[in-house]
């Protein structure tokens, strides 16, 4: 079954328009997920708002947005109010410039999407952006209405599609120099970064998703699967917690445990050509 777009409109470069479907390129449906229950009677319960004072219930008719500018003191937003705030969506995305790729900093990406032509349909003005992008190894900042806010868009060749990513505002982003201002400039040199180079070199590798353990979705699986079975459930065995006296000691000992390890046969090589399986509970 093909994937349901999440938005529908246009790309306009200058003159050229062309149609294209959105789709999110990320999912956490296949995640586990739990219900709350009443303990005692085993039926799912729901949320409801109460007044802060009377300790009342409030119907969803009676409750209202509020925007706090002083202490318990707040400026009331009717919905009507809201939706009008709200910038019309045109259903474009208007590519505003082309940009190296590595010019934008990744803690700016926010969400990713797929671009596609509709209907798998591949159009001809869809083939020479992309493939001008992928051959000038460029991005494109573009910009369009999104779920009820103006977001800049960043653009991607990737295959026969694009790849876009949602982009955090500036505002959003914490300063880097804020958090790291403490950190004093320690000059490294001589055998220790020897060893450290020597560390990274044994245990380089490639990026390959398909490697990565999501170990708690797999223990709640496994859990959910037991209660199921009634099997006993046992607990884990916690890893030794390891005291390092000395540095230089230690980066000795971690170059000989990666060297051996670069020994071994890879695993990652044999997940690489299996496609990823997720443990279900049943």
């Amino acid at each position: 079954m093909a994937p349901r777009a999440t938005w529908k409109g246009y790309v306009k470069l200058a003159e050229l328009a062309f149609p294209v479907s959105l789709y999110a390129g990320a999912t956490t449906s296949k995640r586990i997920s739990f219900h709350v229950l009443n303990r005692k009677t085993g039926h799912r319960v729901h949320r409801q708002y109460f007044d802060e004072e009377t300790e009342e219930p409030v119907e969803r008719d009676r409750q209202v947005k509020g925007y706090e500018t002083d202490d318990d003191q707040y400026v009331i937003l009717q919905p009507d109010e809201i939706a009008e705030a709200v910038p019309e969506s045109d259903k474009t995305l208007r590519i505003e410039a082309f940009i190296p790729c590595p010019d934008v900093d990744t803690v700016y990406f926010d969400r990713p999407y797929f671009l596609a032509p509709p209907d798998g349909i591949l159009g001809e003005s869809f083939a020479v952006i992309r493939e001008g992008m992928r051959r000038k190894k460029v991005a494109a900042l573009a910009r369009a209405v999104l779920f009820r806010r103006v977001r800049t868009v960043l653009l991607r060749s990737q295959g026969p599609g694009l790849v876009a990513n949602t982009l955090n505002f500036d505002y959003e982003i914490r300063s880097a120099e804020e958090v790291f201002e403490d950190l004093p400039d320690m000059k490294i040199e001589g055998e220790m970064l020897d060893l450290a180079k020597h560390i990274i070199e044994t245990k380089a590798g490639d990026f390959d998703p398909r490697t990565f353990d999501d170990r708690y979705d797999q223990a709640l699986a496994e859990l959910v699967k037991a209660k199921m079975e009634g099997r006993e459930i046992k607990a884990p065995k916690r890893p030794k917690e390891t005291k390092v006296v000395n540095l230089m000691d230690a980066l000795r000992e971690s170059a000989k445990a990666a060297k051996t390890e670069q020994k071994k046969p890879s695993t990652a090589r044999r997940k690489k050509a299996e496609p990823a399986q997720r443990r279900k509970a049943g």
